[in-house]
């Protein structure tokens, strides 16, 4: 080959090692746009303390339901609290409904603060903890026994208390498991809510109790004498996040009822992801599975158009695949 044949190759692969060609190559990006959209939903859905006022919506989210500070409502919360409240929760099934078939849990995937945590977290290690996939089919189960357990509290609670019967049952509960029995215990509500709570009584308190003789004992006595739910509620928090450190996403892959109620419900979803069967070189190839958080198996999945339960449409296996064989599909 001659000299003038390669000179043009060897322009074009200089070109691309330019740091413009990184630079653009870094902001447009699916992973960059969905960082950004993320981001900016953390800020509005937290806004109160911006001086913005609560908005009346409700969003099939893992937020708070105890903080003033949230701007929206999250579904799976207000459904527990207007049972408790004997409520029919028209509201928040409707939402959790409507947005699961138009869009599945893409809410999951770009809007919900603890999975912007979660996606946070990952950046803590390089290499994350394999799950097996047998291990994996088993696990992902667990979230809809969280959802069952929630449902039936809060459901046999609400009839009780609607028969007039079920002052005792509401006791044995306790007022907070009572009123959201997976709240009481969520890591988003105690990450969002319970901790920044305890940081400002802490802030302002101890300054306070420093002035007397005693302080270093009340203090020491306060702690040890928490309720055991919050101590239950700061365990559960630390695991989870110490788990999506290793696992990336392991809170929606295994335990969030949000997200198995949003699943079930997004076998019907509009929205979906295409294959395309003449470019995707399945042999041999596996970036699109590789790059899935949440270990959807696309490969084995149907090419013209799949709602997998699992999915999060982070689209990194629209970005992830080499020959652009995987693109959303709506309807």
């Amino acid at each position: 080959m001659s000299q003038k044949e390669t000179e043009p190759k060897s322009t074009e692969s200089a070109n691309k090692k330019t740091p413009f060609f990184y630079v653009k190559k870094a902001i447009f990006r699916i992973e960059t746009a969905r960082k950004i959209t993320q981001f900016c939903c953390f800020l509005l859905l937290n806004a109160v303390v911006f001086g913005l006022g609560p908005w009346p919506v409700i969003l099939p989210i893992i937020g708070t339901l105890g903080t003033p500070t949230k701007t929206v409502l999250e579904a799976f919360g207000t459904l527990q609290w207007m049972l408790f409240e004997l409520l029919i929760p028209f509201l928040a099934l409707a939402s959790i409904f409507l947005i699961a078939v138009v869009v599945s849990r893409s809410l999951c995937g770009w809007v919900c603060p603890f999975g912007f945590v979660q996606d946070l977290l990952v950046y803590v290690k390089k290499v994350h903890t394999q799950v097996s996939p047998r291990t994996h089919k088993s696990m992902i189960k667990v979230k809809y026994l969280v959802l069952a357990v929630t449902l039936f509290v809060s459901g046999t609670l609400a009839i009780s208390l609607a028969s007039g019967m079920g002052q005792s049952y509401k006791a044995a509960l306790g007022e907070d498991f009572a009123r959201a029995p997976f709240n009481a215990l969520s890591p988003a509500d105690t990450l969002f809510a319970v901790l920044p709570r305890i940081v400002l009584e802490a802030r302002f308190g101890i300054p306070a109790l420093m002035e007397t003789s005693e302080a270093l004992g009340t203090v020491a006595n306060g702690i040890l004498s928490a309720p055991l739910l919050l101590w239950a509620r700061l365990a559960v928090m630390i695991g989870i996040i110490v788990l999506a450190v290793y696992i990336p996403r392991s809170w929606c892959r295994y335990l969030c009822p949000n997200g198995a109620l949003m699943g079930l419900l997004g076998h019907f979803s509009f929205l979906g992801l295409k294959r395309d069967p003449v470019k995707c070189t399945k042999v041999g190839c596996r970036l699109c599975v590789e790059a899935c958080p949440m270990l959807v198996p696309i490969l084995d999945l149907p090419w013209e158009k799949f709602n997998d339960p699992e999915c999060i449409y982070c689209l990194k296996c629209v970005e992830a695949c080499s020959t652009k064989a995987i693109r959303p599909k709506f309807p």
